[in-house]
């Protein structure tokens, strides 16, 4: 009885107490940016987690950097890596982020967000985590 109430308290805890602090930035690698918006307020930077080993794979993870507000950092996005990544800001508060396999036309992982207000997590962690939950209006997740 004990076991199983030791297996679903962490599972509520990893399900509705999610944060980006779980990132394993051990064997992290700097991907692509920075890059910095039109009137320079942020600044978006991309990296690589390895996972898995040799034969594991590669997760991005997009932290935007609000240059006018102590370097405050923020992470708004984070999916499985594809071969076709990159970052355009499309106006002072939107990113547009590629994340794409061009021969599997099942992992387009792209969008633009709105920095502030909108996030994307791939398996949707953050977008059910009671202390992210407050942090911004609209969440993303891969259907």
């Amino acid at each position: 009885m004990s076991g199983v109430v030791l297996v679903s308290s962490i599972y509520l805890y990893v399900m509705y107490f999610f944060t980006f602090n779980k990132i394993n930035r051990d064997f992290t690698q700097k991907g692509p940016g920075p890059v910095t918006s039109p009137t320079e307020e942020y600044t978006a930077n991309a990296y690589y987690e390895l996972y898995g080993g040799a034969a594991g794979g590669v997760n991005v993870w997009v932290e935007i950097t609000s240059n006018y507000k102590k370097n405050k950092v923020q992470t708004v996005y984070y999916s499985d890596a594809k071969s076709d990544f990159s970052m355009e800001w499309l106006d002072e508060d939107t990113l547009s982020i590629q994340n794409d396999e061009p021969d599997d036309p099942h992992s387009n992982r792209s969008i633009q967000l709105e920095i502030g207000k909108e996030i994307y997590h791939e398996n949707g962690l953050a977008c059910k985590s009671l202390l992210l939950k407050n942090t911004y209006e609209t969440c993303y997740q891969n259907e």
